[in-house]
């Protein structure tokens, strides 16, 4: 029969070899195959080719009938003039629609808590649209407000198919990815290998909102709006795996 101090010999020499077993399997993966990563940019810009606008009618009245009545004419007038420049029913859309009673407060400088008082109703409506040939953008807005857009918006420049702006991203973003590898390996002085892996990150640029004045527009409406669309960025990044083999 073995001695306890002859068992706990045995028992720590089984958990060495287990212990030495498992670092030789997990730095065998390492050994066998040397790798480089990095991370690749790429970015294309592409025009706009829609435009989206946001425009609001506010009327205010003594009563919420007669402030829905303005603002529905309004609108109703607004829209019949947007379909006849050819902006299609699936490009327009109601996003907010809102009646709120407005109230005069008292000074309440003689001590006394009175109440606010009723003095009218304000009713907003908001339309979103959708415009597929932004050349067209400036006219519109002048239309709008001169038929009674009176709350400020946005204009927001996207387009509606922006594949070929991203196929370029990509394209630039994999030049990228592989020129700092080679730059990497010669400086090291290791030879660059085969892929391994690759996997891309995309980002499309949101529309960048500017905001829109109707006021400002009302003060000289003999002129369409000066619309500037610019262009918009695509953003690409792409993070590659190269095998490194030995010179």
């Amino acid at each position: 029969m073995k001695s306890s101090s002859q068992m706990y010999r045995l028992v720590s020499a089984v958990a060495f070899c287990v212990i030495a077993s498992s670092a030789v399997a997990q730095d065998a993966p390492n050994n066998s195959t040397q790798v480089i990563s990095v991370t690749g940019e790429g970015r294309a810009e592409m025009a706009p080719d829609m435009a989206l606008v946001t425009l609001s009618v506010v009327r205010n009245a003594a009563t919420a009938r007669e402030a829905m009545d303005g603002t529905s004419k309004a609108v109703g007038d607004i829209l019949t003039a947007l379909k006849a420049d050819g902006i299609q029913e699936r490009d327009l859309q109601t996003s907010d629609f809102a009646i709120n009673p407005q109230y005069q407060y008292p000074d309440n400088n003689n001590g006394q808590n009175e109440a606010p008082k009723l003095i009218g109703y304000s009713v907003s409506n908001t339309l979103n649209v959708r415009v597929r040939d932004v050349t067209k953008l400036g006219e519109l807005l002048d239309k709008s407000v001169t038929l009674g857009v009176n709350q400020g918006g946005s204009i927001q420049f996207t387009n509606d198919n922006p594949e070929k702006a991203l196929s370029d991203a990509r394209k630039e973003a994999v030049e990228d990815a592989i020129s700092k590898a080679k730059e990497l390996t010669e400086a090291a002085g290791i030879k660059l290998g085969p892929v391994l892996t690759i996997s891309e990150n995309s980002f499309r640029s949101p529309p960048i909102p500017v905001a829109f004045s109707a006021r400002a527009q009302m003060a000289d409406a003999k002129a369409p709006a000066p619309i500037a669309a610019g262009e918009n960025a695509y953003d690409v990044s792409v993070s590659m795996t190269f095998k490194l083999e030995a010179k």
